[in-house]
């Protein structure tokens, strides 16, 4: 009966903090948030689980749909600021915010 109780009080704590640890690594995952096109390039738009963070993904128009990508840019702050990353250095569109683009 006393291995019983021990096992009570100390296995189901632990696994228990084992399982929430667990969990929670596995809820924090980057996330597609869109895909587009434009120019000779195609990207995907990331974000961080906690949306405070955004990534694209680049690829040449003409690479395969599972190949790596040839670029992997980084960190925006924003889907918009990304997303005009994009249309200005790899689209070619001339836009007012393109100037600040490096």
């Amino acid at each position: 009966m006393k291995l019983i109780q021990i096992l009570k009080v100390a296995v189901i704590p632990v696994l228990t903090l084992l399982s929430l640890f667990s969990a929670s690594n596995k809820a924090l995952a980057d996330y597609l948030t869109s895909q587009g096109s434009g120019g000779n390039s195609r990207y995907e738009l990331w974000s961080t689980d906690d949306n405070n963070h955004y990534y694209l993904k680049i690829w040449s128009s003409e690479a395969s749909p599972n190949s790596e990508p040839y670029y992997t840019s980084r960190a925006f702050t924003s889907t918009r600021e990304a997303l005009i990353y994009f249309d200005c250095k790899y689209a070619g569109k001339d836009l007012p915010e393109c100037p600040n683009v490096q």
